[in-house]
């Protein structure tokens, strides 16, 4: 009986001495996310406005949301009694492990904040990284997401776009595409530069400013070859690249622009 009398008095002492604390902590607890929350919710209002990407908003609300919420939890353990020294020193040996076995996800985390806070390239651009070519169909938190000509999706991890040159095509609007066709040495340039340019004139996606480029590229063993540089918007550029050829070759016909062929050439067999 002793002994039970004892055990109600221990739990009586116990509950006279924790539960102030546990209910200020419930207390301290509940506000403490509330409060969070409708910072949180004011906060990524506000970056918004800022000008803040929408596809980083949400992550950066809930970055800002658990990192609140974890100081609330600190100060409700802080109240109940808990050995913060110990418990901080158990969290960062965990984060610190964490950290080291995702060494190359934090890493394409980072890089993925820093695209996504200063735009080098946003969705819908054209882009080049690393001799890999194409629109940027999603740029996400670890990877940016690529869409090839030939609709083959390309998935970059970020750390490669951070540590790489980047061309941007679409930044200013247009670009230039680069052909080049060839013409006889005995042909007039200035006549095929002219029958070039009109051409290019009567393709409806070339653009009029910047104005279209034609000029002497390099001298070949049999003809000289001519850069054709016709500027475009970045959507446009395979189009009027086929078309511009096509365009090009039937004014050569009809203006009988003839072409160098090599001389000497023999003609063999293949096997099966």
């Amino acid at each position: 009986m002793d002994s039970v009398n004892n055990y109600i008095e221990i739990i009586t002492s116990m509950v006279i001495e924790y539960a102030p604390k546990v209910l200020l902590a419930l207390f301290v607890l509940w506000l403490g996310f509330k409060v969070v929350n409708k910072i949180t919710r004011l906060a990524v209002k506000g970056l918004g406005k800022a000008g803040i990407s929408e596809t980083l908003l949400p992550f950066m609300g809930s970055l800002m949301g658990i990192s609140l919420k974890v100081l609330v939890g600190f100060t409700v353990a802080s109240i109940i009694g808990v050995d913060m020294a110990s418990f901080i020193a158990v969290l960062a040996a965990a984060g610190f492990a964490v950290g080291l076995a995702l060494q190359g996800s934090l890493s394409n985390f980072a890089a993925g904040i820093i695209i996504l806070l200063f735009r080098p390239y946003k969705v819908g651009d054209w882009i080049e990284v690393d001799e890999r070519f194409g629109m940027v169909e999603e740029i996400q938190i670890f990877n940016t997401l690529i869409v090839t000509p030939g609709q083959k999706t390309l998935i970059i991890p970020n750390g490669q776009v951070v540590d790489n040159i980047v061309t941007n095509y679409s930044r200013k609007g247009h670009i230039r595409i680069e052909l080049s066709v060839t013409m006889p040495y005995s042909e007039s340039f200035p006549k095929v530069a002219d029958i070039i340019m009109e051409e290019l004139k009567g393709i409806p996606k070339v653009l009029n400013t910047p104005e279209p480029e034609v000029g002497i590229e390099n001298y070949d063993s049999h003809n000289l070859i001519v850069a054709v540089r016709p500027y475009v918007k970045p959507d446009d550029f395979w189009e009027v690249t086929f078309e511009a050829y096509q365009k090009i070759k039937a004014a050569f016909n009809r203006h009988g622009i003839r072409v160098a062929y090599s001389e000497g050439v023999e003609m063999g067999t293949i096997g099966e």
